[in-house]
Parts: C-alpha cells; sequence; structure tokens
C-alpha cells in the first residue's frame, strides 16, 4: 500500500533531486564519473568513481531553497559522527543565482555541527530555561553563536571546491 504524497513532501523530494542532479551535472562537465546511489541508500546520494584508478568517494547531497537568515540546511544526530575520508557533503543552494554549491569533507561537518550543537544547548532558552536535547541541527554559513570552527563565512572556502574529490 503506498502513502499518500502530500505537497510538502513532494516539495521537498523534489529540492532534493534537483541538488543531487545539480551536483552530477557539474561533476560530468568536469569530465567526473559519477551516478546516483539507489533511493534510500544509507549514507550516500551519489558515487564517484574517477576514470583514473584514484580512490571512489561518496557524495551525500543536502539541498535549500532558504534564503536570508534562514539559509541552512537541516542535519540530523547521525550527521555528527558520519565521518570518512572517502566521505562528503555538497550542500546546494537553490535560490542562489548561479547555483551555489559547497563540497565539504564529512569531517569538517562533522566538527561544524558539534561545535554548533554545544554552543546552542549552552545558550538559554529567551525565558531563561535550559534547552533539551533534540535530533535536528541546521548548518549555516553564518551561526548566530560563536563557533570557533565556523566564523560568519566560513563555508565560503568550499564554494565549488571540486578539487577535493580528485
Amino acid at each position: 500500500m503506498s502513502v499518500p504524497l502530500t505537497k510538502k513532501r513532494a516539495d521537498k523530494n523534489f529540492i532534493g533531486a534537483a541538488g543531487e542532479h545539480l551536483v552530477l551535472s557539474r561533476l560530468y562537465a568536469r569530465r567526473v564519473l559519477a551516478s546516483l546511489a539507489p533511493p534510500n541508500a544509507p549514507e550516500v546520494d551519489i558515487l564517484v568513481n574517477p576514470v583514473d584508478g584514484n580512490n571512489s568517494k561518496l557524495i551525500q547531497v543536502k539541498s535549500t531553497e532558504s534564503r536570508g537568515k534562514d539559509r541552512g540546511w537541516s542535519m540530523r544526530d547521525e550527521h555528527l559522527s558520519l565521518v570518512s575520508p572517502k566521505l562528503f557533503y555538497c550542500f546546494v543552494e537553490l535560490s542562489s543565482n548561479p547555483q551555489n554549491v559547497y563540497v565539504i569533507p564529512s569531517g569538517v561537518v562533522a566538527q561544524v555541527l558539534k561545535e554548533a550543537d554545544k554552543a546552542y544547548m549552552n545558550k538559554p532558552k529567551r525565558d531563561g530555561s535550559a534547552r533539551t536535547k533534540h535530533s535536528r541541527r541546521m548548518l549555516k554559513p553564518n551561526f548566530l553563536v560563536d563557533i570557533p570552527s565556523a566564523p560568519d563565512g566560513w563555508m565560503d572556502k568550499y564554494l565549488e571546491k571540486w578539487d577535493l574529490l580528485k
């Protein structure tokens, strides 16, 4: 029995697919052999297999249409510990023109998420009470709290950094 496709879920699916195909097109334009992983494959959206025999890479694509202060990508608990020299994230901004893709190693993403989570949890709510543990985080180019590994604009050095995949 299939689950009805709500508008919100359909929009999310289209946004995700648009980001994955954008990343694939950027890789193909650079003559990089890549393919989509099977749907719902754990930890990977795109497989990169260099034709020169170098090590394969795995890419997880995160896409957003957000703008302004809300700009960012939703991440889960698992991303705090999902680290491998073969794993990279491509954070896609579909709302920018041209559309931006930030290529960031998984170790950097995990470090930033850990520091951001710690800073966020240490900051009291507006009413002064403590924050409760949560399973979702936002990865942002500019955080509202000080993050040592992610000062304002920290993602800029990863913009279109495709050479990291070689």
